[in-house]
């Protein structure tokens, strides 16, 4: 289940989106606000504390990185209660213009593993694909001279 976007943005230029645990909720969809920020992110094991939803009904979630391959790769495990967790996979990769940035989403827990694979992405396509272009935006803009 993958989502695709292209951006004149470089590697580094999304990397440093994604590496900034302060910017995610600026570009992931129903995250609402960023609670805490582990200091070693995004070393494999470290945390985003962040919340989910709109007020009054705010949950608080955290993600998870899981491996950090810097500049191509951030695999994270993250929450989205009462929904269960899910694996995602960040990958960046150099184009003769910028990257590709790809999404990759899978549900590992209940209730949404229990949900066909393409019915999963189909529900999760619209999301990843606006996630991606709130972080390709972000990117160019910090590229921006």
């Amino acid at each position: 289940m993958t989502t695709e976007r292209e951006t004149t943005a470089s590697c580094e230029d999304v990397w440093s989106i994604l590496a900034d645990g302060w910017t995610y909720a600026t570009w992931v969809v129903g995250a609402s606000r960023i609670r805490a920020v582990d200091d070693n992110w995004p070393a494999a094991g470290s945390e985003i504390h962040h919340s989910v939803g709109a007020w009054p009904l705010i949950l608080s979630d955290v993600t998870r990185s899981v491996a950090v391959h810097e500049n191509r790769e951030l695999q994270l495990d993250a929450r989205a209660l009462p929904f269960g967790k899910a694996s995602i996979t960040m990958r960046l990769h150099p184009t003769a213009i910028g990257c590709r940035i790809e999404m990759i989403e899978h549900a590992t827990t209940p209730p949404m593993n229990l949900v066909p694979d393409g019915v999963q992405h189909v529900l999760a396509h619209p999301r990843n694909s606006e996630a991606l272009k709130r972080l390709a935006l972000l990117a160019e803009r910090a590229s921006t001279p």
